[in-house]
């Protein structure tokens, strides 16, 4: 009767994580963006992802909501992201 071989080791990936991790202490990678991160109500939200977009075109500054999440009371918690110029 074959072995069933068991799931693969995770000791590669904890070494790579840990690599990064000390390449980038704070969490941040060494990123050309430039990120905002914003808690306001759902409305204002969409207010201010509507000014970063006029502000900074997507087609030229790369702009986008990187990330967001709604909290209690109606709140979102956002990230807008972009390039610093539009070189």
């Amino acid at each position: 009767m074959a072995k069933i071989p068991g799931p693969p080791s995770l000791d590669g990936l904890r070494n790579r994580i840990a690599r990064h991790r000390e390449k980038n202490p704070g969490g941040r990678s060494n990123s050309n963006f430039v990120r905002e991160t914003y808690c306001l109500t759902r409305n204002e939200a969409r207010a201010k992802a509507r000014e970063w977009f006029e502000a900074f075109p997507k087609a030229a500054y790369w702009t986008e909501v990187e990330s967001w999440r709604q909290l209690e009371g109606d709140r979102i918690e956002f990230t807008m992201r972009r390039l610093p110029s539009a070189d």
